[in-house]
């Protein structure tokens, strides 16, 4: 088993890891750790596809990257506390 492989796998379980939680009910969809669990593991499987030119796992993977990535600075911008005038 070759490093890349070793990397491979570890992005796919990482979003397993957080699609599992969700669906046992540990954890919710709309958080920090289910989103950034997503945008990690996508974002290293679609490096990966890119590098080996694997349009279709990228087309799969990079979509799930960006829409976790939209999803969790969506989080982040609803959770800052907003500021008022003194």
């Amino acid at each position: 088993m070759h490093a890349l492989d070793v990397l491979e796998i570890a992005g796919a379980v990482t979003i397993l890891i957080a699609f599992a939680a969700a669906q046992a009910g540990r954890l919710r969809q709309r958080t920090l750790t289910y989103q950034l669990l997503n945008l990690g593991g996508s974002g290293v499987l679609a490096a990966i596809a890119a590098a080996e030119s694997s349009w279709g796992f990228l087309l799969l993977e990079g979509s799930w990257a960006v829409i976790s990535l939209i999803a969790l600075l969506n989080l982040i911008r609803r959770d800052e506390p907003t500021a008022r005038p003194s």
